[in-house]
């Protein structure tokens, strides 16, 4: 199962931890797993095509997936918030898969 945890400080989203594989199909084949995977990359890519990249902390390794706000900066926010909206969508088509809860 995929876990997500969005982490709030005084009602703004400051760090969003993805982590786990849905197990939704084998490895190759799992769309979930790749539709996750393609959400968080596009997220910090962004982030970093827009070079603000030294706003945030991002960790990546196999099944995990890390972005931590350390200064605000309201493109950043719009685009955690979109990733935000579109975990919540892929747990609601695919429940059995993916977990998100929100902290804070």
């Amino acid at each position: 199962m995929i876990n997500s945890v969005f982490v709030y400080q005084n009602k703004m989203l400051k760090e969003i931890k993805v982590s786990g594989h849905a197990n939704y199909k084998k490895i190759g084949e799992d769309i979930v797993c790749a539709a996750v995977s393609t959400a968080t990359q596009v997220t910090y890519n962004a982030i970093e095509h827009l070079k603000l990249d030294h706003l945030v902390d991002c960790k990546v390794s196999e099944g995990f997936f890390s972005l931590r706000v350390k200064e605000e900066n309201t493109i950043i926010l719009a685009l955690l918030d979109n990733l935000e909206y579109t975990l919540n969508d892929l747990e609601k088509q695919y429940p059995k898969y993916m977990k998100n809860q929100k902290e804070g």
